[in-house]
């Protein structure tokens, strides 16, 4: 089992989006995909028509039944998305009391390691969409990764934000026993903009070898598509972003550990 988590301290940048575009294209290459939503904003969830302010179990029902030392059974928890070889274990907004009731206790970290543990069987790829803030479901999400994703708005504010994200992972990585690979995906480029090609101009001086060398183009398609509650990738392969996350999909897969997992013309295929 891949697992890939999708993180930024800063909202709008493009996280959800790429959770859904990459999970459409490993689900259309034949994989059996879980997407996690674990951001109490429930955007993820919404996406494919769950409302976040149900009473649905998801991701808070884990939590509950750690605390309350009952067995996890994540299995019962997933829901189908409507698009073939892709479920979801939604969010909802009681979530955002879970660093007030939880966060302190003992054993909350290690939640979503020890459900997705449980799954090995049932999917090969986990892809969770984080919430924009550090807490408990931030934690667990960095201490289940082997890789993480950090979508960076090509836009001035954004790279501050990039700075406090990294900040986080640098403090996780003392506590974890393996590295944790790092890939930072410049998002919502528009070449008509100075700002953009300045600030994407930045982001690779800065970090160096941690930028993938592509960019997600701005494509009102998304937009379309989320109200449809497809993937980009899957409605509309032609469209410019559906292309842009398969060629980010493709290099993940041959220039980072995730590579082996399928082979490549799979993906290209989608």
């Amino acid at each position: 089992m891949n697992i890939v988590a999708v993180a930024n301290q800063k909202g709008g940048v493009g996280k959800t989006t790429t959770t859904v575009s990459l999970g459409g294209l490993l689900a259309q290459a034949g994989e059996r995909v879980l997407l996690l939503d674990l951001d109490p904003h429930g955007s993820l969830t919404s996406y494919f028509g769950f409302n976040p302010e149900g009473e649905g179990a998801g991701v808070y029902t884990l939590f509950q039944r750690r605390a309350q030392g009952e067995a996890l059974n994540p299995g019962g928890v997933a829901s189908l998305t409507g698009v073939d070889g892709l479920s979801l274990i939604c969010a909802s907004t009681a979530m955002a009391t879970l660093d007030r009731q939880l966060g302190a206790r003992e054993g909350m970290g290690l939640v979503v390691a020890e459900s997705l543990a449980q799954l090995r069987a049932q999917y090969s790829w986990v892809l969770m969409d984080c919430p924009p803030m550090l807490g408990v479901l931030m934690v667990n999400a960095l201490a289940a990764c082997q890789h993480l994703l950090v979508p960076v708005q090509t836009e001035f504010l954004a790279l501050k934000g990039l700075e406090r994200m990294l900040r986080t992972v640098s403090m996780v990585q003392r506590s974890r026993t393996r590295a944790l690979d790092v890939t930072l995906i410049p998002t919502l480029f528009d070449r008509r903009t100075r700002a953009s090609i300045d600030t994407l101009r930045q982001l690779r001086e800065d970090h160096t070898g941690m930028v993938w060398p592509g960019v997600i183009p701005v494509d009102t398609q998304f937009r379309e598509a989320s109200r449809a509650g497809q993937p980009l990738t899957t409605m509309r392969p032609s469209a410019r972003g559906s292309k842009a996350y398969a060629q980010l999909l493709e290099w993940l897969l041959a220039e980072t550990p995730l590579g082996g997992a399928i082979p490549l013309r799979e993906v290209s295929r989608g």
